[in-house]
Parts: C-alpha cells; structure tokens; sequence
C-alpha cells in the first residue's frame, strides 16, 4: 500500500503532444501545453499555425521546460504520421495525447438546419475525425511505452446539443467512451474535458461577457460562469497523471456548474 502525495501529479520524463496548442493567443491549448511543461513534460505544441505553434514552444523553453512545435493538419493521417515521429525524435516516445484542436468559431454562425453538406463534412473532420485520427496514429506510441493517456475536448455545449458545433462534440463524447473501452486492455485511458464558457481569445470573440446569451446562461451556474483557460489545466493534470490512472471513458465538466451530470 502507498500513500497518495502531490508529486502523483508530476509529469516528469513524460512526452505529450497537444493539437491546437500554437493559435488564437491565450487559447486553452496554450495554457494546456504550458501545465504540461510545467508539471516536467517534455511537450509537443502542434497547430495548424505552425507560427504560433513555434512561438508557443519558444514561450515553455524561455521559462526552462522542454518544447517542439509542429505543424499539422489532424484530418490528415500523413500529416499526424509526421507529428507523431517528430515528437520520437525529439523526445523518444510520446505519452500522452490531448486532441484540443478544433472549430468553434468557423460552424457556429449557421443554425443546423441550415448547414450544408461540406460545411457538416468539414466541422465533422476536424472536430471528430481529427481527434480519431490522431488518436490511432499515436496509439501504438503509446503502447510501445507500456500505456498511456488520450484527453479530448468536447464542450458544456453538447449537454444538451444545440447547434452544429454541439452536435460535433456529443459525437466526440461517443468516441471518447469507445476509445476508453478499446484501449483499455493496451493500460490506455481515455477521457474529456469538456470546458464551459472559456475567456479565451477565441470564447470572447464569440461570446462576449454582455452577450445575451451570457447573461442568460450565468443564471444557471452556482458560480462563475466565466474563468480564464488556466482554469481547466487542474483537471487535465489528473487526467493525465498517476493521480488519474483509476479513470477512463470520463469527461470532467468545467464550466462553474452550468452542465451538472449525475
């Protein structure tokens, strides 16, 4: 029998890549990349935007932790292929995976009924398929290294779905549990953080603190309904640490209350 302690929570010698890390400035993937350089990981900062990608990762190495920047596309296997031997290649093996890269802003300006075919195609790809694939090319990485951990974003805003966006983060929901129990056996564990009204760059844009839907919905949460990015980091810390390994197929709501699940 061991003693439970804080450094359960360490990610020392571990390797963990994070997609949609480097755009939008105070984005939620900054603030993850950064938790996990300061918990001791050694992190890969993937976006599209391979300039914020890079300077993300110069930001962690400023401060003393050990980063790469990558680009890539995550509907692209080839794509994710490369992100995964990138990140083998400067740290040898990878550990943990948080597929936070996604489209918000881009499909949320259209009702569902209106939404055509490509749009659906496109929010789908890169909201499920993206996470999907990354998680099968970084699978046997994990593996190699005896198990490991997936975290993936989902949103307050699929409990319950009401628009396009919402629609594709109860379907990443779906795959989350199903990864947790297909994974399991290979010691992979699975979960989501599924976030509330973030004051990211991109969350404020979007909905501004006087927008009525802010008003409407703080009315539903006990507290705050607004925090800053960092806010989300504790809960991604257990997730992917030894103080988690008891949890899989699991998605954490934080969001001060708004979505309550029993």
């Amino acid at each position: 029998m061991t003693d439970f302690n804080n450094d359960s929570f360490r990610l020392d010698g571990k390797v963990a890549i994070v997609t949609g890390a480097g755009g939008r400035g105070n984005s939620i993937g900054r603030a993850y990349a950064v938790a996990l350089a300061n918990a001791g990981a050694s992190v890969v900062v993937a976006d599209l935007n391979g300039e914020g990608a890079q300077k993300v990762a110069d930001e962690i190495t400023g401060m003393g932790g050990k980063a790469v920047a990558v680009q890539v596309d995550i509907t692209d296997t080839a794509s994710a292929e490369a992100m995964a031997a990138a990140a083998e290649q400067a740290f040898g093996g990878i550990d943990i995976l948080v597929n936070n890269a996604a489209l918000m802003v881009e499909i949320v300006d259209k009702p569902l009924i209106q939404t055509d075919r490509a749009r659906f195609d496109k929010g789908m790809a890169v909201n499920v398929w993206g996470a999907i694939n990354c998680a099968q090319v970084v699978v046997p990485y994990l593996a190699k290294r005896g198990g490991g951990s997936i975290v993936n974003q989902v949103s307050a805003g699929a409990y319950p779905a009401q628009s396009f966006y919402g629609v594709t983060k109860i379907a990443l929901h779906g795959a989350t549990t199903t990864l947790a129990t297909e994974l399991g056996s290979q010691n992979i564990r699975v979960n989501a953080i599924g976030p509330g009204m973030t004051k990211s760059d991109a969350g404020l844009s979007l909905t501004p603190d006087d927008s009525p839907l802010v008003q409407a919905i703080s009315a539903r949460a006990p507290i705050q309904l607004r925090d800053t990015p960092d806010a989300l980091c504790g809960a991604l810390l257990l997730l992917v640490s030894e103080a988690g390994r008891w949890m899989t197929g699991q998605v954490l709501n934080i969001d001060g209350g708004w979505v309550m699940r029993g």
